[in-house]
């Protein structure tokens, strides 16, 4: 009876691990195109944690929910620990109300940098250390710009690393159907100069070089935002777009109205856009790119985020139908290198354990992004992990622009006040492209910041 007990326990141990193992999207050690050496001296290194318990509150929910589970199971799977994830519609108050109310998860992961500089300034966020930050200015592409992202003053008044890069998005794209420039002999440009050469010889050709939409119900207008933003990274100093993003550089700053005149030489050049200039504002921006697919094509351009292909026609080949070309610095600013707009999630320790510190570990591992890279919608920065693993090219190109970039800023929109990024910036530039002079819509702009103050 003993030795069957023992037997009913074995087998039920080894069920109990085949369900665990069946929770791994990719067996370990099965793939070569993963680091199953960084998982496994991962779970070397952690084999005292099992049985801890730890809470991960985020910003994904959905499909992403799912996703971001498959990686967290690698974890649990390696420690041991319970390991429990959640969200909320409105995360970035619920995260407020449980700081505030001493109940914090204990890993707290938000793409918003501005809300986690405030939570460390009242003391909700735990240091990570100097040497992660270092690691991360080593490893990741624009390292510096994201350890500036992750640092902030803490109660003490005292700079310190408190957030930790985990997946990236990617702004800065045009996105073109190969057959139209093949057909047309046009090559991909590499400069700023190259790119309004290449629009005007499609003008020259008889073409319309961009389709430009600024249309989205009550947010009309975030588009240009995108744009402006984009230009300002190529024609000032990430310290200048920093200052602008916190208005210690004036929106009307002289810096600023240069860099929306250089959108309206796109968008309000009629020769340039599809429709015409009316047609910017009025064109929702989920139909504009529809453009580049028509027969004749009604535009060959299309400056829009990584997202933009769920909006392409149904069954459109990325990497064959539609591809895209990174935009392009001027080369008469070879100082601003390689500048990069997206925006990223950032993971933080608001409750310590050491179970929270071994996960921000984890993060660091090329195996804990590789496995969300293998499924869809993850970028990363991250120059240690195997490219291989991307799901596909397209994804790997954009991965490239974000390891090779020399300096990542977050969509500046976003991190102004609500007022502004969502409100007068956005109004703002429907009045520029409906024929206000940059430097009125500027003004406009300043005028809504200083009466919030």
């Amino acid at each position: 009876m003993k030795k069957l007990l023992l037997m009913t326990v074995a087998v039920a141990a080894l069920a109990a691990g085949s369900a665990l193992a069946a929770d791994l999207k990719f067996q370990p050690g099965q793939d070569s195109k993963f680091n199953w050496k960084s998982y496994d001296d991962f779970k070397a290194a952690h084999a005292d944690l099992k049985g801890e318990t730890m809470t991960i509150f985020g910003p994904w929910r959905g499909e992403d929910e799912a996703l971001f589970t498959s990686v967290l199971n690698y974890f649990t799977e390696a420690t041991g620990v319970n390991a429990k994830y959640s969200s909320s519609e409105n995360y970035e108050q619920q995260i407020v109300i449980d700081t505030q109310a001493g109940s914090p998860p204990n890993v707290a992961i938000l793409p918003q940098p501005g809300l986690l500089a405030n939570l460390a300034s009242k003391g909700y966020l735990t240091p990570l250390g100097d040497d992660l930050a270092n690691w991360v200015k080593t490893n990741y592409g624009a390292g510096d710009s994201w350890v500036g992202y992750g640092t902030y003053k803490g109660k003490d008044g005292k700079d310190a690393f408190y957030a930790f890069p985990y997946k990236a998005d990617l702004k800065s794209l045009v996105w073109y159907v190969p057959e139209n420039f093949e057909e047309a002999g046009y090559k991909v440009p590499t400069t700023m100069e190259d790119l309004i050469k290449l629009s005007d010889q499609i003008v020259k050709d008889g073409g319309t070089p961009w389709c430009i939409g600024l249309g989205s119900g009550g947010a009309t207008g975030w588009p240009a935002t995108d744009w402006v933003e984009d230009l300002m990274l190529r024609t000032v100093s990430p310290k200048d777009y920093d200052g602008w993003v916190d208005n210690s550089l004036k929106f009307n700053d002289h810096k600023v109205v240069n860099a929306i005149d250089e959108f309206g030489k796109f968008a309000k050049n009629a020769k340039y856009v599809n429709g015409g200039v009316a047609a910017v504002a009025s064109t929702d921006f989920r139909d504009s790119p529809k453009g580049l697919f028509t027969v004749p094509p009604k535009c060959y351009l299309h400056k829009q985020a990584s997202f933009i292909p769920s909006f392409f026609p149904e069954g459109t080949k990325l990497g064959q139908d539609a591809d895209f070309f990174y935009f392009p610095p001027y080369a008469s600013h070879p100082e601003l290198g390689k500048p990069v707009l997206g925006a990223g999630t950032l993971a933080t320790i608001t409750k310590d354990s050491k179970a929270a510190r071994a996960f921000i570990e984890f993060l660091q591992t090329p195996i804990a992004q590789e496995v969300w890279m293998a499924q869809s919608g993850f970028l990363t920065p991250y120059k240690g992990v195997n490219t291989a693993a991307y799901a596909n090219d397209t994804l790997r190109k954009e991965g490239e622009i974000l390891t090779t970039a020399t300096t990542f800023r977050f969509d500046g929109s976003d991190l102004m006040p609500g007022k502004i990024g969502a409100g007068a910036f956005w109004t703002g530039m429907v009045d520029f492209v409906g024929g206000k002079s940059a430097q009125d819509s500027a003004d406009a702009i300043q005028k809504a910041w200083d009466s919030i103050k």
